[in-house]
């Protein structure tokens, strides 16, 4: 367990388009005269937090991150062996929601050098692919928007921003893991500019207009899909195996940095099959090797 246990720790105010800025310390100042209020307390936007129900496992680290105007995060946080730092990757859930089998992937990527981070990036969740998973409730978190909604981005931002300054993560090695809607967030998040240093996109959505935008990809991506992708266990028109098709041709066709893997599964075919699961967990292994901690 790190020496962060029990700790509190802060970072610094929202930017112009709200996104949060990194972690700043305050200089002396003289105290303001009596008659005057005192300035309010700084928020505490990242802070230790108990496991939630269906979230105790030993060995893992809980933290919150509040996101000012939105809400507040919860994170499963596992760490590998060893003194570090290392680099990290940053685990989002589905429509269906926050569940153990995130958790269980982050668990994963430690017992392979990096640390896991699995959030709950909004509360509740549902729809066809919910028998797949163990829901973790987390009802402080911002309520379920679209891919590219604003609070979304800033989400995601918030928690770019506050894996960064972990105690043992590497600030210049953190990557991002979307399955489903988080998937699709997560290309948003890329495509407009969020800073990354790799991408991870399961049984993720490519909308057609995302295809003009495929050169606007500056950080290498692994995409992982289903070729039996339907709406009958939580995917959508846009998860339909043609589209990822589509963007990855677009992605070759610019010239991006992309590695490819498709499975005769579905859209949730990652929590049904071990094959599958031990086969991703592999491939995003070795790829966060290639492009994170070499």
């Amino acid at each position: 367990m790190s020496e962060w246990k029990g700790q509190s720790r802060f970072l610094g105010g929202s930017a112009a388009a709200g996104a949060l800025v990194a972690l700043a310390s305050c200089a002396a100042h003289t105290p303001a005269p009596t008659s005057l209020p005192a300035p309010p307390a700084r928020p505490r936007l990242v802070a230790v937090t108990p496991a939630p129900p269906n979230g105790e496992r030993e060995g893992l680290e809980w933290v919150k991150v509040e996101v000012p105007g939105l809400g507040v995060l919860k994170a499963a946080v596992a760490r590998p062996q060893g003194q570090g730092p290392f680099s990290a990757i940053i685990i989002l859930h589905g429509s269906h929601g926050f569940a153990q089998e995130y958790v269980r992937l982050a668990e994963a990527m430690a017992r392979n050098g990096v640390v896991g981070v699995a959030a709950c990036w909004f509360s509740g969740g549902g729809g066809a692919g919910s028998r797949f998973i163990t829901p973790i409730e987390c009802p402080e978190a911002p309520p379920i928007s679209s891919a590219s909604s604003p609070s979304a981005q800033r989400t995601i931002e918030a928690l770019v921003q506050a894996v960064r300054t972990l105690p043992g993560v590497r600030a210049d090695r953190v990557a991002l893991f979307g399955h489903s809607r988080g998937g699709g967030a997560v290309l948003q998040y890329i495509l407009g500019g969020g800073v990354v240093q790799a991408a991870v996109l399961n049984s993720a959505g490519y909308p057609q207009d995302l295809v003009p935008r495929a050169a606007e990809l500056r950080v290498p991506l692994l995409m992982l899909h289903g070729i039996s992708d339907s709406p009958s266990e939580g995917g959508s028109t846009f998860t339909d195996v043609g589209m990822a098709r589509a963007f990855e041709a677009a992605l070759r066709r610019a010239g991006r940095l992309v590695e490819v893997a498709y499975y005769d599964g579905g859209h949730n075919s990652i929590f049904t099959s071990t094959a599958q699961y031990d086969d991703e967990v592999e491939r995003i292994a070795g790829f966060l090797r290639r492009y994170l901690t070499n």
